[in-house]
């Protein structure tokens, strides 16, 4: 069994408001010393383990539903699960 830890950010160049509305919410309480917000997504999967590569399949599922790839970047981060 394999955790995967997905994490879905908007890039660079895309405007994010929802982070600016965070910004100024956070500076309207005095933490001025916040310089930028950026809004994302995180997810974990548990998934079996099987004959597909899991890179590939985390990929396809990443590129396919989990991230708006022409907007967003993702990242992940795989560990191996040991059941007793």
């Amino acid at each position: 069994m394999y955790k995967v830890k997905v994490y879905v950010t908007l890039r660079e160049s895309v405007l994010d408001p929802q982070g600016s509305a965070v910004k100024s919410a956070l500076h309207s309480m005095s933490y001025n010393e916040v310089q930028d917000v950026r809004i994302g997504k995180y997810m974990e999967l548990a998934i079996e383990k099987s004959d597909r590569d899991l890179d590939v399949v985390v990929k396809e599922m990443c590129e396919k539903l989990l991230a708006n790839t022409v907007i967003e970047d993702y990242r992940y981060e795989v560990q191996e699960v040991v059941t007793k």
